[in-house]
């Protein structure tokens, strides 16, 4: 009967693991300080659950909302509407939301203008190196490219057009072709100096940031013009927790999916924003480009000595210590979750999953090389030489590229000299040759020598002569 019980709860498990549409979880929760901005976005929180998402609202007035419970995650994804006061209070300060991101949450975070930013969000950006402007009602305007309809005097609606394939040959987080419609949008600008940022989204190259409630002198002195703001950009942290800042939250509004736009001068369109909402939060809460190791191999190969057998041994799997000059074979079995399921991973022809044999400085680095695939993953090989050098070594691969989970693995293994009874006779070595050449001729010369010394019989005079010596000393 325990053992049915048992049964029953992993079979529970795994059909929840099924059902699950991210690869983290599915319990998503929103802060939302204004309820009655809840109906403005019905379709969008339709589409989260039809993906069958757990959505919860709180309020950030909430004393008892917190997003950890016995000290794990109580949300896996966590979306922050832009509060009208200071800050989300007590329960969402910076430092909370800073650990919450290296527990593994993902955040995705909207900013308006018209609500303005509260300094406790521009300090926490900072701290992913994420700059908003000083200025708080900053707006993103452009005379060239906004609607027409919508923003005919203030020009704050952009319209901008997807953005395209940022990966070929891989899955298309975000991009694709159609208009987006992106209202009283805050910019944003990316420290150069952090690999883990990366822009989504950029503002069109007549565009600029400046606050409309001051007088017209400042716009003479923007934050930043053109491509160097940002519109949505994107942070994945090293434990591949993930934070989207979202520049125009009221994009995700029902009026903006599928609305009816116009160029100035221009015809008219349908925006897509609902469909680059659904590709910002498949990313977001880690269902696409999720990338997983699910095993990691290395051996030594072996070839038998003898021409007529010509087999090939494999020894034994990952151990602790190889010899010099020894045949290795690595391989790593990589999938990538899409949206249900793992898939096979594939490597564009542009890009290359690199081995490095290491110490202090890789001996080797080498391609991996698609040798399989199963249903959900591909494995990658190499094979190679051991070096002529002994000590502590290192199997790495590090593989990190934008809106794809870093891949950073290493195995360190001992590598030591030939044994006693390991080196090759000295007959084999070929530079060995005029040193044995000289022993054995040697060799041959004393044995050559002796045997002539010993048989050969000393002349008939000279014995006499000996004879007739030795017996007048006896007289």
């Amino acid at each position: 009967m325990r053992l049915f019980s048992s049964l029953c709860l992993l079979l529970l498990a795994c059909l929840g693991l099924v059902s699950c549409r991210s690869a983290v979880g599915n319990r998503v929760l929103v802060i939302l300080e204004d309820e009655s901005q809840k109906s403005l976005y019905s379709k969008f929180w339709a589409d989260l659950k039809a993906r069958e998402f757990e959505v919860s609202f709180e309020s950030p007035r909430n004393e008892l909302l917190s997003l950890f419970r016995h000290g794990q995650l109580a949300y896996e994804h966590l979306l922050l509407t832009p509060p009208k006061s200071k800050g989300y209070g007590p329960s969402l300060t910076p430092k909370i939301l800073l650990d919450y991101v290296n527990a593994g949450g993902n955040v995705l975070l909207g900013l308006s203008s018209e609500s303005g930013t509260p300094a406790a969000i521009s300090s926490l950006l900072l701290e992913f190196d994420i700059s908003l402007s000083p200025d708080k009602h900053s707006v993103v305007v452009d005379h060239f490219n906004h609607d027409a309809i919508s923003a005919a005097d203030k020009h704050d609606v952009l319209l901008v057009e997807r953005p395209p394939q940022l990966r070929p040959d891989v899955v298309n987080f975000f991009g694709g072709d159609g208009i987006l419609a992106i209202p009283k949008a805050v910019g944003q600008t990316l420290g150069p100096a952090s690999p883990l940022i990366a822009p989504i989204l950029k503002a069109p190259k007549t565009a600029y940031a400046y606050n409309p409630k001051e007088d017209a002198e400042s716009v003479e002195d923007p934050f930043a013009t053109g491509s160097q703001l940002d519109l949505i950009s994107a942070l994945q942290a090293r434990n591949s927790a993930r934070f989207t800042v979202l520049g125009s939250l009221e994009m995700l509004q029902d009026k903006w999916f599928d609305a009816s736009v116009k160029l100035p001068g221009g015809k008219t369109s349908k925006t897509v924003n609902q469909e680059f909402a659904k590709q910002l939060t498949e990313w977001t809460f880690q269902e696409v480009g999720v990338l997983k190791v699910f095993s990691v191999q290395h051996y030594e190969i072996t070839t038998s000595s003898k021409p007529a057998e010509n087999t090939t041994q494999i020894g034994e799997y990952n151990p602790a210590m190889y010899r010099i000059k020894n045949d290795v074979n690595f391989s790593l079995e990589i999938g990538q979750y899409d949206r249900t399921h793992y898939v096979p991973f594939v490597v564009p022809d542009t890009d290359a999953l690199q081995l490095e044999f290491t110490m202090l400085s890789p001996f080797h680095r080498l391609p991996l090389i698609p040798s399989s695939t199963t249903s959900n993953s591909t494995i990658y090989s190499a094979t190679f030489t051991t070096p002529d050098q002994h000590g502590i070594f290192a199997f790495k691969v590090n593989y990190k590229r934008p809106f794809l989970t870093p891949i950073e693995e290493r195995h360190e293994v001992t590598v030591r000299h030939f044994a006693h009874d390991e080196w090759p006779r000295s007959w084999a070595i070929t530079g060995a040759w005029p040193w044995l050449a000289g022993l054995w001729s040697v060799i041959a010369g004393f044995l050559f020598f002796v045997i002539l010394w010993l048989y050969c019989e000393p002349p008939k005079e000279e014995a006499a002569r000996r004879r007739k010596l030795s017996v007048s000393v006896s007289k």
